[in-house]
């Protein structure tokens, strides 16, 4: 027989390599975005159109296609996740219009809700709760590798190979991904699973509340991508430097999330949860009132820390609250469907209070209400979401 991994590290591994794809085929398209632009003649409202129909599809599919992850099994919905992934790198690479490039879009939004659903879901099936945390955060860890990796890779290979090249280097890495999900992808042998209503779950007021959480955590990206880089070229920086402040931000976010899904597992993810939005309270509007560069990137590198403070203890925790139900993992993707629409919706919504913000009363103004949000539901969080127990020490 064949040798293969443990379930459990066959489940990490798949998951991790599929979010690590699915990012890195997000991703790539963005330094593309001026050929295209120039190819189709796109306005800035088509490319405005280009990037919130995947935010679109991610609203409208996550919680038919989390549900249905449920019903059917985590393996069959990562296989079909595939085809759709597929069909967004040959759409990418080989499309003739700004209609096949908006179909694909779609179409990876609706691959990337069936991998992120029931891939996490395969994780917490596999793993115990005193070891969710760190293995969550490692398949997180692939997923911002992908998001660090992604635009320089795509813009050095697209200026020596042309547009097409990023995409067909894609493909072979969704290849390698392929085989991975059908040589390790196995459903877990349980009892009587209950699929679990949404409305229960909705009904659950820690999923809801941390279901809120990590809406914050894409906002907060979404507010800093959308309004900060026109600040740093106002500066004087040029987009190389500009793409460094944002790389910084995301590889102390990378390298940080094993150790605080960790400690996740460990201590209270509430406290966490709290004390990444005060943090964010203050660090949010700070690089706009710093104009020297290394003070800026130490300021973007904080932010990456304090968002994996946020964002590492959601999934872990939903999971536990799921366990408390007593469905045997029957709520898991539908659950993550909640926080796949939680992101999705904090993708569009950050970018819109940013930029409304930003000409209605200025940047730092702006940047400190919205802060200033984050303050206050980080004293939501503390007066609402009930104490726990940690998962690794229950008594």
């Amino acid at each position: 027989m064949k040798y293969r991994p443990s379930p459990s590290i066959s489940a990490l591994v798949v998951v991790s390599a599929a979010f690590f794809t699915d990012t890195i085929l997000y991703y790539i398209l963005v330094p593309l975005l001026p050929y295209y632009q120039r190819a189709y003649g796109l306005s800035q409202t088509d490319i405005g159109v280009l990037f919130g129909c995947y935010a679109a599809s991610l609203l409208l599919g996550t919680i038919p296609i989390g549900k249905l992850g449920d019903m059917v099994g985590r393996r069959r919905m990562m296989l079909w996740g595939l085809v759709g992934l597929w069909g967004t790198t040959l759409l990418f690479a080989f499309g003739t219009s700004f209609s096949l490039l908006v179909f694909a879009r779609v179409l990876q939004g609706l691959s990337a809700t069936a991998t992120w659903t029931s891939g996490m879901a395969l994780v917490a099936d596999h793993w115990p709760a005193r070891h969710r945390g760190k293995a969550m955060s490692t398949c997180f860890a692939f997923a911002n590798l992908g998001a660090l990796v992604g635009p320089p890779f795509s813009g050095y290979i697209s200026e020596y190979w042309g547009v097409r090249a990023p995409f067909i280097v894609a493909g072979g890495i969704a290849l390698v991904d392929a085989l991975l999900r059908v040589w390790l992808l196995q459903d877990k042998e349980k009892g009587v699973i209950e699929i679990v209503p949404l409305r229960r779950l909705l009904k659950n007021k820690t999923i809801c509340l941390y279901v809120g959480v990590l809406g914050m955590g894409s906002g907060l990206w979404a507010i800093l991508e959308s309004v900060m880089p026109t600040d740093f070229d106002s500066r004087g920086w040029s987009q190389s430097v500009i793409g460094l402040c944002f790389a910084f931000a995301a590889l102390a976010h990378t390298l940080t999330s094993p150790l605080a899904g960790a400690m996740a597992d460990k201590f209270s993810r509430k406290n966490m949860v709290v004390a990444g939005l005060l943090l964010t309270t203050f660090l949010l509007p700070a690089p706009a009132l710093v104009h020297g560069l290394a003070p800026t990137f130490a300021l973007m590198i904080g932010l990456g820390l304090v968002a994996t403070l946020v964002a590492s203890p959601v999934s872990p925790a939903v999971t536990s609250a799921v366990d408390a139900l007593g469905t045997g993992g029957g709520g898991y993707s539908s659950a993550f469907g909640l926080l796949n629409l939680s992101y999705a919706a904090g993708m569009m919504v950050g970018p819109l209070l940013g930029g409304v913000g930003v000409d209605a009363i200025g940047l730092k103004l702006s940047l400190a209400i919205c802060g200033l949000g984050f303050g206050v539901y980080a004293l939501v969080i503390r007066r609402l979401l009930p104490e726990e127990i940690s998962d690794a020490n229950p008594t």
